[in-house]
């Protein structure tokens, strides 16, 4: 068994085609679009590589097929904010064979030794959190697009390595048409109609401001957290832009409290609903089974992010926002299930919210380190 550096396009094929082989027999899973990984690599494409490094390995048994890849990276405006520093591995595909997900390991944790790293989490991704973060170990059921699935023997494979968990990641699931509890549907109402609460759903037109809404909110919102990094504004544009394709404008709302940003949530139609026919692929044939399927609709929406900012986290907002979203998305008739992912078993508040609007448990993953001393 050898493991090699991708370099060329023939070891990107391979690092890319390693998932359809590990996956061909599980009905649930849904190949990520290649460009989408791709993007992670790309540093036109991903301002991370502005403030950090990554690179990629294949392992190919000795008649050479490929049998497992993974990457690592170094983000540095995160890596010194932790006790030690400490750098990352993702997009991590394997045979169920632990000599080859330790010797995988050991090259990523040699690169990251070489620049200075004393740890490693995993399985993460060199961007923002919202897509490629976590490994599976509960709900082995279909994913939403940007949520890592993976074989359940991956567990196996990172625990034995010493990698032990940092926290836990929960998914919930809501039923569109099921009623929300009825005390949170006084405290919405009863928010939405207090003077000076505004409320507006996401336009394009009108991107730059809120781009600038969401990025003041957000890193107001989580900046009590540990090793939290601002986001900037060429992160978010890059997260809109990675949205347009299957954006709906009025899945995204903002509140206001005299006309100061108060709170977001975005929302998406799950395009794992779209693209999983396309096994990955988005050529000429793909891009027209793509328009397809976005015209024939899709039954699940994913709520990607949501933030308030901290004076305002006691004041229902949330609740405000679920309702203008259930205002418009009710009349469709053509969601039946919103996917409330992930949140961190850090973050109190926010499960709170999750349990109050009714939502039912249905996934979780783990983030993980690896100390090297």
């Amino acid at each position: 068994m050898g493991v090699t550096e991708v370099k060329d396009k023939k070891d990107v094929k391979e690092f890319l085609d390693l998932a359809r082989e590990i996956y061909k027999n599980d009905p649930v899973w849904v190949c990520p679009l290649d460009k989408d990984i791709e993007k992670v690599f790309d540093p036109r494409q991903n301002n991370f590589h502005q403030h950090g490094s990554i690179t990629r390995w294949i392992a190919k048994d000795d008649e050479g097929k490929t049998i497992g890849r993974i990457a690592a990276f170094v983000n540095d405006k995160k890596a010194h904010t932790f006790p030690q520093p400490t750098g990352g591995v993702g997009f991590f595909e394997c045979i169920d064979d632990q000599s080859v997900a330790f010797t995988l390991f050991d090259t990523a944790q040699n690169w990251l030794k070489a620049r200075g790293m004393e740890a490693m989490d995993g399985p993460i991704n060199f961007g923002e959190n919202d897509t490629f973060w976590g490994l599976l170990i509960e709900g082995f059921t279909h994913p939403s697009y940007g949520m890592n699935y993976n074989p359940p023997y991956y567990k196996a494979l990172f625990e034995s390595y010493g990698f032990m968990p940092q926290y836990e990641q929960i998914t919930n699931h809501l039923q569109v048409n099921k009623p929300f509890p009825e005390r949170f549907t006084k405290i919405a109402e009863w928010v939405s109609k207090k003077p000076g609460y505004t409320f507006k759903h996401f336009e394009s037109k009108k991107i730059h401001q809120f781009a600038s809404d969401l990025l003041e909110v957000y890193n107001d919102a989580w900046s009590d957290f540990p090793n939290f990094v601002p986001m900037d504004k060429a992160t978010v544009f890059e997260s809109f832009k990675k949205m347009k394709a299957i954006m709906d404008e009025k899945l995204i709302w903002f509140a206001y409290v005299e006309d100061e940003p108060a709170a977001f949530i975005v929302m998406l139609p799950d395009a794992n609903q779209i693209i999983k026919p396309l096994k990955g692929k988005l050529g000429l044939t793909e891009k027209l089974k793509f328009l397809y399927y976005r015209w024939k609709g899709v039954t699940r929406i994913r709520a990607v992010v949501m933030g308030t900012k901290k004076a305002y986290q006691k004041h229902g907002l949330e609740s405000a926002l679920f309702i203008k979203l259930k205002e418009y998305v009710l009349p469709l008739n053509r969601y039946e299930e919103c996917e409330l992912s992930w949140v961190g078993d850090f973050n109190d508040k926010m499960l709170a919210i999750h349990e109050a609007t009714g939502a039912a448990f249905a996934k979780k993953h783990v983030t993980m380190r690896k100390m090297f001393n």
